[in-house]
């Protein structure tokens, strides 16, 4: 017998109470005068444009003299908690170095071939590449690569990098965002200090720039905060990836839809070369599906029995694995400003993020870029206010970034009617360039999406795993390299008497396996979490923890 329920029900609130700190910056803060919260390619490429400006400014007479940038990162070294797909396009990187070429950039290699293919469960249809997803000229690569590259190229500019500091609250002075607060480590299970405890530390800071990445808590409150909304909520999708060596070489990137999601599922899978012997596979699929007992790690692991996808892995060896979120309601989903007074919101914490093109990366760098240099015009006007740093969303509305999204605005959104009505919309939307159907399709959080018992949204689990080609979450998050110490606090905030079948909902939805049902009872394992933020979206709470913790990627 099918159930319904709508997830929203069961979720707590925002803890707008922690995050959001109305406290003057203790008397031993770190003074910066811009802080980047998350060192990735909003961050980094952001603090890397400001050191810049700086420079050259300071090259002239009345320059602005010492700047200190600084950017916090939650994870143990830079990198560790970077995961993307990644096809990317270049162009932010020709603009932020200017005199570099392709070929001096940290790239895996071009793409000169690329395929799309619709699965059945045995066979495929190669079918024309839709124009949004053309990806000939740009390339794959690692993301953990780029941003530990990135990062050396900040060093070098003079920015202070902190990693292994996570950034639990905002420090506010009236409506004014005067820094943060990290998070501290060294905590028992009951949140007392235990050996190595470190304290949290103040940082202040004349701007702070939130690139927390994607479903950023600290962005999350100061929206909720100061009534920041859009004419569509985000809306997010979970993606799954494994690095495997193998032994037969792929020529092309390759990119699926159709089987093995169901027909109410939106998303597509992928498969990358990153060196001869070394493949990226992932699937993604929209966090609105209303079957609660889908699983998109399971899902990934049937997919893998495919013969498009056998053919390439077996006798490989799957080396890593991943899984984080991914917002994709385009351009009716970024707030409707992203400024504030000693704030600003980058990459994909606003949410830069093109989902037909499938591509993120170099709108992220851009977006930190352009934050860059609203704060260089508002340090040399001695004015960090709102209507100063306003400037930073002009030059977002009238960038590529705001046109590439305004001209796929509906896109991912016809896909709530289902694969194929929206597969047809999408064809029509792209023939008119955007224009068809004319206004915005509304969307629903996916968190107010009702979801359907699995009587009414039949799916075939897969067999055991075999350690092979297929594997169970536990092995997956070892693949990670997570590196959570046992004794750590709780980072998960859930709700009170959550029901079974919502219980089944949050196991089925982790990735890492850190919800489990036993025995009716809703069982929680907090070490196991590899910050994909997906419960966040749907269930529990998010909540930053001690630094280091986590995932530790190495070539996501």
């Amino acid at each position: 017998m099918s159930t319904s329920f709508v997830p929203a029900r069961f979720q707590p609130a925002l803890p707008k109470d922690r995050l959001i700190l109305a406290e003057k910056p203790a008397d031993d803060r770190i003074d910066l005068d811009v802080v980047f919260v998350g060192a990735g390619p909003a961050g980094l490429a952001g603090a890397i444009e400001l050191a810049r400006l700086v420079k050259h400014d300071n090259e002239s007479r009345n320059g602005l003299g010492e700047i200190g940038i600084g950017v916090l990162e939650k994870a143990a070294a830079l990198g560790e908690h970077s995961l993307s797909g990644a096809v990317v396009n270049p162009r932010a990187f020709h603009e932020l170095f200017p005199g570099m070429a392709d070929p001096d950039f940290p790239f895996r290699g071009l793409v000169t071939k690329e395929s799309v293919c619709v699965l059945t469960q045995g066979g495929h249809v190669r079918i024309p590449t839709p124009p949004t997803m053309h990806n000939k000229g740009f390339y794959v690569a690692s993301l953990c690569e780029i941003v530990r590259w990135l990062g050396e190229k900040a060093e070098q500019a003079g920015v202070n990098l902190f990693p292994g500091y996570p950034a639990d609250s905002l420090l506010v002075d009236g409506p004014r965002v005067a820094g943060v607060r990290t998070t501290p480590s060294g905590l028992g299970r009951d949140r007392q200090p235990a050996s190595g405890y470190r304290p949290p530390t103040d940082v202040a800071a004349r701007v702070t720039v939130l690139t927390e990445g994607t479903r950023g808590p600290l962005a999350q409150a100061y929206l909720e905060w100061q009534n920041i909304g859009s004419p569509n909520p985000q809306i997010f999708a979970l993606g799954v990836k494994e690095i495997w060596e193998t032994k037969r070489p792929l020529d092309r990137v390759i990119h699926t839809m159709g089987w093995p999601l169901p027909a109410d599922a939106f998303g597509g899978s992928f498969l990358y070369p990153l060196e001869p012997n070394v493949l990226a596979l992932g699937l993604v699929a929209g966090l609105d599906c209303p079957d609660p007992d889908f699983d998109v790690h399971e899902t990934l692991q049937r997919m893998k029995l495919h013969p498009l996808f056998r053919k390439y892995l077996e006798g490989g060896e799957m080396v890593e694995w991943g899984a984080k979120t991914i917002p994709e309601g385009g351009f009716y989903s970024l707030p409707t400003r992203r400024s504030g007074d000693g704030v600003l919101i980058a990459g994909d914490a606003a949410g830069f993020v093109d989902v037909p093109s499938l591509k993120g990366v170099h709108y992220a760098m851009q977006s930190g870029m352009f934050a860059a240099r609203a704060i260089f015009r508002a340090l040399k006007a001695n004015d960090c206010s709102a209507t100063q740093l306003g400037e930073y969303d002009r030059r977002v509305n009238e960038s590529f970034i705001t046109k590439d999204l305004y001209r796929t605005r509906n896109m991912r959104l016809a896909f709530k009617d289902g694969f194929y009505v929206g597969g047809v919309k999408a064809g029509l939307m792209t023939l008119t360039g955007g224009a068809f159907p004319g206004g915005k399709i509304s969307m629903h959080r996916d968190a107010d999406v009702p979801r359907q018992g699995a009587a009414a949204h039949p799916l075939i689990r897969s067999s055991a795993p075999n350690n092979k080609l297929t594997f169970s979450k536990v092995d997956a998050v070892f693949k990670s390299g997570n590196a959570t110490r046992d004794t750590i606090p709780s980072h998960l905030i859930v709700g009170q008497d959550v029901p079974e079948d919502v219980a089944r909902m949050y196991a089925h939805l982790c990735p890492a396996g850190v919800y489990e049902l036993v025995d009716g009872k809703l069982k929680v394992n907090p070490p196991n979490c590899v910050d994909c933020k997906a419960t966040d979206v749907l269930g529990p709470r998010w909540t930053p923890r001690e630094g280091g913790s986590g995932p530790r990627y190495k070539r996501m």
